[in-house]
């Protein structure tokens, strides 16, 4: 039977925290707070629980999660290369509602799903979330909802879809949602194919964006190198990472899939 923790009682949190960390350890699930929405959290190491991930939303390997990572210096860490614009974006929007989509290093011990070699990767602004993300390492988080459904402000509506398919749920009252994350893809900046580009405009919008790093986004766009991803997988991996942490929304200059 899955365990509510209060996060709002100091008796119960400690304790809570720790049953947590201990599932996600063992390769079970934790919904968690973030500053969007409830997200169903898993060791993104262990293969075997990216897919109890997935399972539980209902969802396919072609729908890889995204990243939610403790500090900026992992970004660095879990991508191949990050650009400079890349850089001074995390500097600006992280902690907070930016994913990146960058390729991912060819080296890490992980399968997310079908994503082309990429990831998305945010830093969230939540106490609750950098808590359990400082203790865990790097956690697959997509959010916590049945494929379709409205995804959970509060974890009791995310008990209510979700139920014993989650190990450990930590209440922190109702979060900042429904608006998501910003997402945008800076793989052609790393191949020097094209600029920036917007998946998802969210909480950060893309003037927000442009001011910090103009240039980024006007970069003319060119054929991809050779060795590059071939483009008609890395568009699934891409479109496929913006629906992951927010089900009904949208990203921008990209058609609704279908289901």
């Amino acid at each position: 039977m899955a365990t509510v923790v209060d996060c709002a009682d100091a008796v119960s949190l400690l304790p809570g925290m720790r049953e947590a960390r201990a599932a996600i350890a063992r390769g079970d699930l934790v919904v968690m707070p973030t500053d969007t929405v409830y997200g169903i959290a898993a060791d993104a190491f262990q293969p075997n629980a990216v897919q109890a991930l997935l399972d539980a939303k209902g969802r396919g390997r072609t729908a890889p999660p995204p990243v939610l990572v403790p500090n900026r210096s992992t970004l660095d860490a879990l991508a191949e290369t990050v650009p400079e614009a890349v850089s001074a974006l995390a500097d600006a929007f992280w902690p907070g509602g930016l994913t990146i989509v960058l390729p991912a290093r060819s080296t890490l011990a992980w399968d997310l799903g079908e994503t082309s070699g990429t990831v998305a990767l945010r830093m969230p602004d939540d106490r609750i979330a950098l808590e359990l993300l400082a203790e865990t390492g790097p956690l697959a988080v997509s959010s916590a909802n049945l494929t379709g459904k409205p995804a959970a402000q509060t974890a009791l509506d995310a008990l209510y879809q979700l139920g014993d398919s989650i190990a450990v749920y930590l209440d922190a009252g109702s979060t900042p949602g429904p608006d998501p994350s910003t997402i945008i893809d800076a793989t052609a900046l790393v191949d020097g194919t094209g600029p920036l580009r917007v998946l998802r405009e969210g909480v950060i919008s893309r003037e927000q964006l442009e001011a910090v790093v103009p240039e980024a986004f006007s970069i003319p766009e060119s054929e991809p190198a050779e060795d590059g991803l071939d483009a008609a997988d890395a568009q699934v991996a891409r479109q496929a990472a913006a629906e992951a942490d927010a089900d009904e929304a949208i990203p921008v200059d990209q058609p609704k899939p279908t289901e």
